[in-house]
Formats: C-alpha cells, structure tokens, sequence
C-alpha cells in the first residue's frame, strides 16, 4: 500500500483530540436524543426535507448544527487518526494498513447485511446513522490493536 496518501505523524495526534471528544459527545447525543448542546443556526442545505412539509432543494434553512459539528469533528479526527503515518512507517505497518482496512470493510458490510435482514422500522435508521462512523472504528481499532500485539510480541522476545 502506498503511502503517499498519508498524512504526516503529526496529525494522529491531533486527530484523537478531535476523536475521543466527537465520541463522547456523539454518546451523549445518542442517549439525549439529540437534544443536549442544542445549537440552531441558518445553513445551506442541498435537500431539507423538515417533517410534514415539502422537500427544498438549495436553500438557506435554520436547523440544529449540534449532530453535524459532531458528527464532522468525529469524521475528521477519525481520518486524521487512521491515515496517518506511524513513526517508523515501514513495509509491514503497511501491509497491516491495507489488511485492516480491508477487514473494516468486510465487517462493516457483513453487520450492514445483517441489519438489512433483521433490523426493521426506526431502528434501522439509528442502525444507518452508525453505518456511516463504523468503517473508520472497525479500522482504527484493528491497525491499532493489531501494532499493539505486534509490539508486545516484539518487547517479549527482547
């Protein structure tokens, strides 16, 4: 896997101070039903389609930025995090990259086939809203687990 795609070391860091706040608060949204941090603002949307009433297309519309500031922050932070360069990035970092990666996408497909079958009604777009975080999550938790037992085995032998 190539790594021209990667961002400098420098930004994991900065990425997980964006990441585990964005989590945190998500939770929390999650369990407030999006109510907590309320903050409504006009912004530009491409489609609105607000409950009862006709769809818009391009229009300014005032609407609760809480879930779209959070669920940004947890997006960029979580790029940041898992498509950047270890310190000492070598051939073996790589291919565990590329194999988590692909292992991400297995999962996050298999689980989304499963909801498809067994999840039904509202539930399912609560199960769509997580779809869209769970790739970057099964991938950052893999790499990182997978460095971890690597550096482990390596301290071991020593």
């Amino acid at each position: 896997m190539s790594n021209e795609f990667l961002l400098p070391n420098k930004y994991k860091l900065i990425g997980w101070c964006l990441l585990i706040p964005a989590a945190i608060l998500g939770l929390i949204l999650t369990f407030t039903s999006m109510e907590t941090f309320r903050v409504n603002s006009k912004v530009f949307a491409i489609i609105n389609e607000p409950l009862m009433e006709p769809t818009e297309f391009f229009k300014v519309v005032n609407s609760n930025i809480t879930p779209t500031i959070v669920g940004a922050l947890f997006i960029v932070g979580a790029m940041m995090v898992g498509f950047s360069k270890e310190k000492s990035e070598d051939e073996f970092i790589a291919k565990v990259r590329l194999s988590s990666l692909l292992w991400a996408v297995w999962i996050n497909y298999i689980l989304l086939f499963l909801s498809f079958v067994f999840v039904h009604g509202f539930s399912f777009l609560n199960v769509m809203m997580y779809n869209m975080f769970t790739v970057l999550i099964i991938f950052i938790v893999r790499f990182n687990y997978i460095l971890y037992k690597n550096s482990k085995s390596v301290s071991d032998e020593k």
